[in-house]
């Protein structure tokens, strides 16, 4: 597996996603308390430890080859990793200064990004092209 598909694929381990969840909630609640360091510090910490044990040390090939995997392969592109960002930085600004309606309007930003493929899914030809592009780039 390339060090592409790893960094793709290590999203959706459950460690991974796990990690991601808890930082976010914890951070958001430093963000609140205005501990701006401790609360980029939960933010990015965990996740990056979580991603680097994750692509070194776990087989990915199980998450590659299943739906979710597969799922990911077509929808998950730099523009939804970035919309997926998007969605964080709006709660944190919610959060830090204390906008309660921001953190639910971010989550919502992060959750359609990676629904986004179920709720604008691509016409078959696009699919079957970024399937080809992805099996050229793997070999």
């Amino acid at each position: 597996m390339t060090p592409q598909e790893k960094t793709l694929y290590h999203q959706i381990h459950p460690l991974k996603l796990c990690t991601d969840i808890c930082a976010e909630v914890v951070s958001l609640y430093l963000f609140w308390k205005r501990k701006l360091i401790a609360g980029f510090v939960v933010l990015l910490v965990p996740p990056i430890i979580a991603s680097t044990l994750i692509i070194k040390w776990v087989d990915l090939e199980a998450y590659k080859q299943s739906a979710f995997g597969r799922y990911l392969r077509a929808y998950m592109t730099p523009t939804v990793v970035a919309v997926r960002l998007l969605g964080t930085i709006v709660t944190h600004v919610g959060a830090w200064y204390r906008r309660p309606v921001l953190i639910p309007l971010g989550f919502m930003i992060v959750l359609l990004a990676w629904l986004r493929g179920i709720l604008w899914p691509k016409r078959t030809e696009e699919r079957e092209e970024a399937e080809i592009r992805t099996r050229q780039s793997s070999e």
